[in-house]
């Protein structure tokens, strides 16, 4: 599945701030807000908590049981993030957008631009996008990208977890 840069890759930075650890350094999430493509991501302590408190609000997004459940928590998000989306062509780039002022503080901007992106992901594609891993004891959230919109897990390291022992199991009973 093909995400345009301003909703899918907002979607997938809202993933990789939910699977944040609470003990999470400013240079962590510095490198991650980079990887995806944020401009002037460097954080104060201040704006690192913020980030911290705001993941917890992502994950609730994506562990939301039912899409009704869903809708409720990116609305919150949306409402809380103020998200105004603005046609921007800054930089020589042509026309896209943003949700938050490109001179905002890297806190409203992320915090604007991830609950857009989920915002896009449940609309334009499909609410089943956004997924918790089904491995026991995993918290992970995930987008699903796939073609097939059938994710289950995280990683394929949790998904080999469970594999094995399933066939494990099954061995066991013989």
């Amino acid at each position: 599945m093909h995400f345009n840069a301003y909703g899918g890759n907002a979607a997938l930075l809202a993933a990789a701030l939910a699977n944040l650890d609470d003990g999470c350094d400013a240079r962590t999430a510095e490198t991650l807000l980079a990887e995806h493509r944020v401009a002037r991501p460097d954080l104060t302590d201040q704006q690192l908590k913020l980030l911290l408190a705001w993941r917890l609000r992502l994950w609730e997004a994506f562990a939301a049981p039912t899409t009704p459940e869903q809708v409720g928590a990116v609305n919150r998000l949306l409402t809380d993030a103020a998200a105004r989306p603005y046609v921007s062509t800054h930089d020589g780039q042509s026309p896209h957008l943003h949700y938050a002022d490109e001179n905002a503080d890297v806190v409203t901007r992320v915090r604007a631009a991830t609950a857009a992106g989920l915002a896009l992901v449940l609309t334009e594609t499909d609410p089943c996008r956004l997924g918790r891993c089904s491995a026991p004891g995993c918290r992970a959230v995930f987008v699903d990208t796939s073609r097939n919109g059938r994710r289950a897990y995280c990683s394929r390291l949790c998904a080999t977890r469970v594999h094995v022992s399933a066939h494990r199991d099954r061995k066991r009973r013989r």
